[in-house]
This record gives structure tokens, sequence and C-alpha cells, in this order.
């Protein structure tokens, strides 16, 4: 399972969105507003979620606002930032 696989599984279980499937998120939609439409709550979420499953920490809002820009973009800071 690739790191963008494994991150839609968790987006999906974690942020509760069951009724879609992995293969309908775009890879280079926006994770809020528009594209999956999450939002502020959801982000505290997601935090949590990528240091539970990828022990990867997002250190400040400047960071997020790269990394959640949407899947893609996600799953490259994870993998960037995957501990060793």
């Amino acid at each position: 399972m690739t790191v963008k696989e494994k991150l839609k599984a968790v987006l999906i279980e974690g942020l509760k969105l069951e009724d879609l499937p992995p293969e309908e998120i775009d890879d280079g939609a926006p994770l809020f507003g528009e594209g999956l439409g999450l939002d502020s709550l959801d982000a505290v979420e997601l935090v949590v979620l990528l240091q539970k499953h990828f022990g990867v920490v997002v250190k400040d809002i400047d960071e997020g606002r790269v990394a959640f820009r949407s899947v893609d973009a996600l799953a490259s800071f994870i993998e960037q930032h995957l501990p060793a």
C-alpha cells in the first residue's frame, strides 16, 4: 500500500467519510472548502491522525497550510517527514 492509498484510508476512517470510496477522492482537489469539504475541526483531527498513523508532526499553521492543500500535497509532506 502506498502512502497515498494509506492516507486516503486514514482520511475516510478517521474523519468519518465512509460514504466516499478512496477512488473518488481527487488527489489534486483541496481538502478544505469545495474539495473534500473539511473544516477547522477536521484539521485538528487530521493533525492527530497524521501523528498516530504515520508518526509525522505538523509543527505550525504555516506548515499545515502547505501540507493540507490536497491529498497529493499531504502525501508528499508525509513522505518527506516520515521517521527514519
